[in-house]
């Protein structure tokens, strides 16, 4: 029954994730992306870490993507709609995240403390977040950098492929 219910929750995440790279409305790409935001912390009450999956809520589903509806706001949606794709931009991050998902694995598996198991709240912690945040910062953090490395690219993806070329 569990993996029934993962399953699910990650093939909803990805069909959520998918749509926010496929269409063209951005105020329909902020929905489907507190859409799959939802649903990851569905996968996180899944594991039993249902602070994370409360943070996730109420920073990124909340905060975060009422700033994001700000900016769509500002912007001319029906401008942005009638802009035609450009696809070599696109071509060149699909071969990204082809890249990302093959060469993820190998990096994460290249830190020693990746083969260990995360074991929060058990044995002398007490489960605060104060004690996820020193686990995070001391045998887990090349893979914590690596993932800040992993969104600061992801971010200079999103300015490349937004940038507008001078009209002559």
């Amino acid at each position: 029954m569990e993996q029934i219910f993962f399953w699910s929750l990650a093939v909803g995440l990805l069909t959520a994730a998918s749509a926010v790279v496929i269409l063209r409305n951005p105020v329909s790409n902020a929905v489907c992306l507190v859409v799959g935001l939802v649903f990851q912390a569905a996968l996180f009450v899944t594991l039993e870490a249902n602070f994370l999956a409360a943070v996730q809520i109420i920073v990124y589903a909340g905060a975060v993507m009422v700033l994001f509806l700000f900016v769509i706001m500002l912007l001319d949606v029906k401008e942005e709609a009638r802009r035609p794709m450009v696809w070599p931009k696109l071509v060149g991050v699909f071969v990204g995240v082809v890249v990302a998902v093959l060469g993820i694995p190998r990096l994460v598996a290249s830190f020693p403390a990746s083969q260990k198991k995360l074991i929060w709240g058990e044995g002398k912690t007490s489960g605060a977040a104060q004690d996820l945040g020193t686990l995070l910062f001391t045998s887990y953090a090349p893979l914590f950098l690596a993932t800040g490395v992993l969104l600061l690219v992801a971010t200079i993806g999103v300015v490349v492929l937004c940038r507008r070329d001078p009209s002559p």
